[in-house]
């Protein structure tokens, strides 16, 4: 199959799988007769695969580890547990860490309950001081948009 019908049967951009092949997540297709990439099964389900363990927020990293698990099946399941252990206190660290968010922000919305204009608004006062007293930070909590590249 076309990279175009594999991308349509799994839902993913074109781009992302050549991203992938050329990161290695997906193997290099055989190539036609008249040079188009020919996918086949093997690679629609492995595209499948990749695209489940990024909707379980997996990295790239940890995704190749999987795949390496799975390409090489005698291994013991010792290190998948080890890795989802591992996985699993990420998304605990980061819930909390969105529970505290979540906090801030209803602490900021409750300042606020007038429908008046915004030269009164309590909300963007309290974001212009709490920015004015803040240092710049390089931390893990830095927004993704802000981030180069």
């Amino acid at each position: 199959m076309k990279i175009g019908a594999l991308a349509d049967r799994s839902g993913c951009p074109v781009e992302t799988i050549r991203y992938y092949e050329r990161i290695g997540l997906l193997p290099p297709p055989e190539r036609s007769s008249n040079n188009y990439r020919a996918y086949n099964e093997r690679h629609a389900e492995r595209l499948l695969f990749v695209r489940h363990c990024r909707a379980l927020d997996m990295t790239l990293d940890e995704i190749r580890m999987l795949l390496g698990f799975r390409d090489h099946p005698e291994q013991s399941c010792l290190g998948v547990n080890e890795l989802l252990d591992k996985h699993i206190a990420h998304i605990v660290e980061r819930i909390a860490a969105l529970a505290g968010l979540e906090a801030q922000l209803r602490d900021l919305r409750s300042r606020c309950v007038a429908t008046d204009s915004t030269r009164a608004c309590e909300i963007l006062q309290s974001i212009r001081t709490e920015a004015a007293s803040e240092r710049p930070r390089h931390d893990a909590h830095a927004h993704k948009a802000d981030m180069p590249g």
